[in-house]
């Protein structure tokens, strides 16, 4: 289990400190804004296209090995975009093709990072009893979320300038980290003896948003491999297609907050003529945003026994209010403060949207439903983040108003489309 959050953390923690760094590096190389952004979209892009194949594939050619592809191609990508834009900051190339290259290096993360964490699932679900299959299992996501608050963090103190590397450092020393992970993992993990009957989970698209929220892990002896092959799930069958659009929608007001947030840290602090200074800041703003969303899901939503409908509707209003708060704020703790806010929202939101997917489906269907909520959520991060952008860099207020909007928009469809958590618990447990 140590091994297992190892890989996890991470891998979540090096994505969320790329994040932090990411706007002060685009302002340095005089990059507009919207770019930075969509150099992200072929990662996000790819992950909705490989995770599926990744998953389906650590069934059959083993957890471990699954595990080992994915932390290759977070190290390999980390150490080649630190390599790219570290030429680009230092005039080996230009603004243009440093920011191409980083695409491409980013790229191996959606296409080969993407076998890790269903095999990390798959790996723990086939090893424990159902008993104790859901404390292993919210163990690793817990990795994850943790991994979200120790990487904007860490940033700030990885930016070595007397070594030559300055914003770059975080790329290099999470790539050399990740190294040690995979060297430990390939020595000590012991290899695939599966006691019990599971499958890979397909997983979102890793964004810095806090925990991810696995839609089942109640698969058992012979729960699945006695039933009939199910039909396949669509997106927008009359089932799911509430939670579908809901998720959707709000999944694209998440995504465009959080490719705003770093910029607004830079424009509102005065950064942006010292974009080294900024590092420090965004990271802050970043680490308490995973803060709120990890009270969210592992306070809150419990504490409250909130169904998923309640925790969907709810979230996004409070998302609304963070958002509000964040375009408005014009010091460091009104930015935080607002931001938070907006994050703990979507950290009731996501859960919501997730458990409601897979409470609205079979048993037999939770491995297709598992694939239409990380489908779902790394669509998301295709382009809504560069549109965010571009919106805030026409206003301010154009940004945040198209957030607000689908926040809002989000709540009158569910209110009267999402089916009522009473509804949901009188054929499947209660989601806690």
């Amino acid at each position: 289990m140590a091994l297992l959050f190892t890989v996890m953390l991470v891998t979540a923690a090096g994505n969320t400190a790329m994040q932090s760094v990411m706007p002060s590096i685009g302002t340095a190389l005089e990059v507009s804004d919207v770019w930075i952004s969509l150099a992200y979209s072929w990662s996000a892009l790819l992950w909705v296209a490989c995770a599926p194949i990744w998953a389906r594939r650590s069934d059959r050619r083993g957890r471990k090995a699954m595990m080992a592809l994915g932390l290759v191609g977070f190290v390999v990508s980390m150490a080649l975009c630190g390599a790219v834009l570290w030429a680009g900051l230092s005039g080996w190339l230009t603004a243009f093709w440093a920011l191409i290259a980083f695409a491409a290096a980013r790229s191996l993360y959606g296409g080969f990072g993407s076998a890790a964490p269903p095999a990390v699932q798959a790996y723990v679900a086939s090893r424990t009893p159902r008993a104790e299959r859901t404390q292993a299992l919210s163990l690793i996501a817990s990795s994850f979320g943790l991994g979200t608050v120790i990487g904007p963090a860490l940033a700030p103190l990885m930016v070595f300038p007397f070594l030559g590397l300055g914003l770059t450092g975080p790329f290099i020393c999470f790539a050399l980290l990740g190294v040690i992970a995979l060297v430990i993992l390939r020595l000590r993990l012991p290899n695939d003896e599966p006691q019990f009957a599971a499958r890979g989970q397909t997983t979102a698209y890793a964004s810095g948003s806090g925990a991810p929220s696995d839609s089942n892990h109640e698969d058992d002896e012979g729960d699945i491999s006695d039933e009939a092959e199910p039909a396949r799930l669509r997106w927008f069958e009359p089932r799911l297609r509430p939670w579908v659009i809901a998720g959707l929608v709000g999944g694209h007001a998440q995504a465009m907050i959080l490719g705003i947030s770093g910029f607004l840290v830079l424009d509102r602090l005065g950064l942006r003529d010292s974009p080294a200074e900024g590092a420090g800041p965004v990271g802050l703003v970043l680490m308490f945003g995973a803060l709120a969303t990890l009270l969210a899901q592992w306070g809150l939503i419990p504490r409250f026994k909130m169904g998923p409908r309640t925790a969907t509707l709810s979230g996004i209003l409070v998302a609304a209010a963070g958002t509000a708060i964040l375009g408005a704020a014009q010091e460091l703790h009104q930015i935080a403060l607002g931001y938070s806010i907006a994050s703990l929202g979507f950290g009731l939101f996501r859960p919501g949207t997730t458990a409601g997917t897979s409470l609205a489906v079979t048993r037999a269907e939770q491995g297709q439903a598992s694939g239409v909520v990380a489908s779902v959520a790394g669509a998301s991060f295709i382009y809504a983040p560069a549109l965010g952008v571009w919106l805030y860099n026409i206003s301010d207020w154009l940004g945040f108003g198209l957030i607000i909007a689908l926040c809002l928009a989000v709540f009158a469809l569910g209110w009267r489309g999402l089916a009522s958590d009473q509804t949901l618990t009188t054929e499947r447990e209660t989601f806690e």
